[in-house]
């Protein structure tokens, strides 16, 4: 019996695919994949922008403290809602973890979860993230839909949402950056 070529080569091909569902390596090739499939998300034409005016909602800091997001009004905030067990999160996490290392001091961040403590700290340790978590309290009020996971919103100083992104979004580029920097001179 002779294999050819061209057998050998669909074998392989067939391996390789499978793999993608039952080894390590196609967890990772995901993600490695929604990321190089993510990018900068759309900016919302000013004429669209909604406006948030109710800042009086409650949220948990990472040390299950309750917190009002009032003390946000008037400054640049990025808003993501994600959870560890989805993998598009995973994927746009590691841009998020950038775009916080360059604006911590500068635009206030709410990585938002509705998981438990425990097992979104050792996700966070697991991957080296070090922005800080914001946990979800279920069934207060939020100006924002928080049903679709992963996704993020920018609001201005003025309140006004400048972009909403559902799915993966590339947070790491140039585009961002410029955007952010117009918004914190405003």
């Amino acid at each position: 019996m002779k294999i050819n070529k061209k057998t050998i080569l669909n074998v392989v091909l067939i391996l390789f695919v499978v793999s993608f569902f039952v080894t390590p390596i196609g967890y990772y090739g995901k993600i490695w994949l929604n990321r190089i499939f993510a990018f900068s998300p759309n900016v919302i034409e000013k004429t669209e922008q909604e406006t948030i005016t109710d800042f009086d909602w409650k949220l948990k800091d990472e040390e299950w403290n309750f917190f009002n997001f009032e003390r946000s009004k008037g400054n640049v905030v990025f808003i993501n809602l994600w959870a560890s067990w989805r993998l598009p999160s995973e994927a746009e996490l590691a841009s998020i973890q950038d775009l916080y290392d360059k604006y911590k001091d500068k635009i206030d961040f709410y990585i938002i979860t509705n998981e438990e403590r425990e097992p979104v700290e050792a996700f966070m340790e697991e991957h080296g993230f070090t922005f800080p978590v914001t946990y979800l309290i279920i069934g207060e009020k939020m100006p924002i839909d928080t049903s679709k996971v992963p996704a993020s919103y920018l609001i201005d100083k003025s309140g006004n949402i400048v972009v909403h992104e559902e799915g993966i979004s590339d947070w790491s580029s140039k585009k961002v950056y410029k955007l952010l920097d117009e918004l914190i001179a405003e």
